[in-house]
């Protein structure tokens, strides 16, 4: 019995001891790693999908929350420079105080979710996150002290980032005066099954990022609307939209379902009407984004520089794109063959609210695909399996140039866009994608 109790003693003192050591600190090699910016950057891109978010609104999203973990990373990182100063209006950093240390990897991810946080609703929804991440930290032995300046370094970057933010004009478009609708010939008006109002007409009103103006890479102008002339540009290009509409095959069916990203679909059945939801556009570019940082092995800083670069090309290409679509207010094809050819005409995929000059995911896309090209190169090989949540299968993006001609293409395959309003886009986005990797240079040479 003497001895069972000495045994237990010992084990107890033992147990006590280990309790008590400190633990071995791997913070650092912890926290560096790719991986876990790519999730929180789906965290993210989960809550703006399930919260409805327009896709320039989304764009906006990941634009400022990349922006101020990129600005952590940076400060930490010897090859990588700050963005103040390379986007005009951005104010200069905060810095560390001297003589603590700091996990410059950790105040990314915790700046990335708190500006996500702060812009998207309902408010909180990321915060499980952020305390998850903390407790991440002190159970691979991150020193208290240590977290403590790295959260207070975070902060700071994030309080720094939200209120520059707030000069962009995003608060004062949001009471700005309604579309007016004007039932003319060859102008947009609202398409079934929802007959929404137009989304964001004052998104050109929004301060871009790395363009001078929302205008400086506007396209050529569109074709005269002539349906009386069955010879006319116009007619033809409407033509093509409803005969390929009318003999999709399954491929063509299948690209545009996997491009389609309509973050709202109203569907119909009956008397019943029910929504499903995707990601948007740019939110299936950030995901394409995390495939290739992981297929490339990029990492931590190469990760966050990508996602970072390609978000502020999303944000700059949509207001670049919006101020085109109503300048134009170009009439979608579904209402042109309703009204002129066959008045029970619907496109494969459903029409979004908003003019149909020039195509958003044409433009979005060659601006994200040139950045992209940029951070990885362009041949890529990788498997886009963003959409296996929704049912859609994988998609093979052999390089980002051809998928995003492809995205472009789907929304003539989906009915939805006339082919000139794909290829302008395309062009726009290029030129735009191509200017933003000449004027931001990240990495230090």
């Amino acid at each position: 019995m003497k001895l069972i109790k000495g045994i237990l003693a010992i084990a107890a003192i033992i147990v006590a001891f280990h309790a008590c050591a400190p633990k071995k600190n791997t913070s650092t090699a912890y926290f560096n790693n790719s991986l876990l910016y790519c999730k929180a950057v789906k965290n993210l891109n989960d809550v703006v999908l399930e919260n409805n978010f327009p896709p320039m609104i989304a764009a906006r999203n990941y634009a400022y929350a990349n922006i101020a973990a990129y600005e952590c990373m940076a400060a930490g990182n010897k090859n990588y420079q700050t963005l103040s100063k390379q986007i005009k209006h951005l104010p200069t950093m905060p810095t560390a105080p001297a003589g603590v240390t700091i996990n410059y990897n950790l105040a990314a991810l915790l700046s990335l979710i708190k500006v996500g946080n702060a812009v998207t609703f309902p408010e909180g929804s990321l915060m499980a996150t952020y305390e998850q991440l903390k407790k991440d930290a002190d159970s691979v032995g991150m020193p208290a002290d240590e977290l403590q300046h790295t959260i207070a370094f975070s902060d700071s970057v994030v309080s720094t980032i939200l209120k520059w933010s707030k000069g962009d004009h995003y608060a004062q478009t949001r009471s700005a005066e309604k579309y007016t609708v004007e039932n003319k010939d060859g102008r947009w008006i609202p398409t079934p099954p929802m007959y929404a109002s137009a989304v964001e007409p004052h998104w050109m009103e929004i301060r871009p990022l790395v363009l001078d103006s929302a205008s400086q890479f506007m396209p050529v102008r569109p074709p005269v609307f002539d349906v009386t002339n069955k010879n006319s540009s116009y007619y033809k290009a409407l033509l093509e939209v409803k005969n390929i509409g009318d003999s999709l095959t399954e491929e063509q069916r299948f690209i545009a379902d996997f491009w389609d990203d309509n973050p709202f679909k109203m569907n119909v059945s009956g008397h019943a009407m029910f929504a499903s939801k995707k990601f948007s556009p740019a939110g299936h570019w950030m995901n394409i984004v995390g495939i290739a940082a992981q297929k490339s092995k990029a990492d931590v800083g190469a990760t966050i520089a990508a996602y970072t670069q390609t978000a502020i090309a999303l944000f700059d290409a949509f207001i670049s794109c919006w101020d085109e679509k109503y300048r134009s207010n170009f009439i979608r094809p579904e209402t042109a063959i309703a009204q002129y050819i066959n008045d029970a005409w619907r496109p494969y995929i459903q029409t979004p609210p908003f003019p149909s000059y020039t195509s958003g995911h044409a433009t979005i896309s060659a601006a994200a695909a040139e950045v992209m090209a940029n951070c990885f190169g362009d041949t890529i090989n990788i498997s886009d399996t963003s959409l296996l949540a929704f049912g859609i299968k994988s998609r093979n993006i052999v390089t980002f140039r051809n998928a995003a001609k492809e995205a472009a293409m789907s929304r003539l395959y989906g009915g939805i866009h006339y082919r000139f309003d794909n290829e302008a886009g395309n062009q726009s986005g290029t030129k735009l994608g191509i200017y933003i990797v000449e004027k931001l240079r990240l990495k230090n040479k």
